[in-house]
């Protein structure tokens, strides 16, 4: 089957002319101070660098730009447990050729217990209990994990535009490959991912380009990313890798 090809954002521009302050946090990280414009040419799209390189600031000042809530979820959820999120979405500008996704969604490992409890609040307090069946029932009745597939499969449908910020921060190695399925099996049905992460089991979707943020979005091959290098080289030797690492240790 032919992978859907229909994208709902083409690309985003960053406005940098317009900010007051560029030596400020997060005008000042190098990643986002040297970009122009990210192009989006797949229907799923990866943003990989290290710990501290800006990805989750720039994916969530995406999410924000799309009128989705900086904690998660869509664009009806209005709650906020911390002001904790960025002004760069202010600078950014996303542009598309006019087609509108069914549903959109953002997905963040780092808040998801504060997506769930809200869904759990909003169907207890007020009585969306429609809400609380289109999730699948109670998110925390079942592991981190369990419930990030969960709401994927139960909330996720047909023509969506999904940013996730590293999924995989709650799922097992075999639960990543489930993960990988789904967003193969919602990509042939019309919908768009742009995903952070650190996995290079959901790297190797073949059908998706990969930006690298330590080098200022640079679009790389999966083999030359350094997630699948270190896991590589780990992996067909540990001892070896080991003795590297620890060497000295007592």
């Amino acid at each position: 089957m032919a992978l859907f090809s229909r994208l709902f954002i083409d690309g985003v521009k960053y406005n940098k002319k317009s900010i007051p302050n560029k030596n400020v946090y997060p005008f000042n990280i190098p990643s986002i101070s040297n970009l122009d414009e990210l192009k989006f040419n797949k229907n799923v799209t990866f943003l990989i660098g290290e710990n501290g390189i800006g990805k989750s600031t720039f994916i969530e000042a995406l999410a924000v730009s799309l009128g989705l809530n900086p904690e998660g979820g869509t664009q009806n959820f209005c709650f906020k447990t911390t002001d904790s999120h960025s002004n760069l979405s202010y600078y950014l500008t996303i542009y598309s050729s006019g087609n509108k996704p069914d549903t959109k969604y953002f997905l963040r490992a780092e808040s998801f217990y504060n997506v769930a409890s809200e869904i759990q609040r909003l169907a207890e307090e007020d009585d969306y209990h429609e809400l609380y069946k289109s999730y699948g029932g109670n998110l925390h009745e079942c592991s981190h994990g369990e419930s990030f597939l969960k709401l994927i499969r139960n909330r996720f449908g047909d023509n969506g535009l999904y940013i996730l910020d590293e999924p995989e921060a709650a799922l097992s190695p075999t639960r990543q490959m489930t993960l990988l399925c789904m967003i193969d099996d919602l990509v042939k049905r019309g919908s768009q991912f742009i995903i952070s992460t650190h996995s290079p089991i959901l790297l190797s979707y073949k059908n998706s380009e990969i930006y690298d943020l330590n080098d200022d979005f640079n679009k790389i091959e999966y083999k030359d990313t350094e997630i699948y290098r270190t896991y590589k080289a780990f992996l067909d030797d540990p001892d070896r890798m080991l003795n590297y690492l620890l060497e000295g240790d007592d």
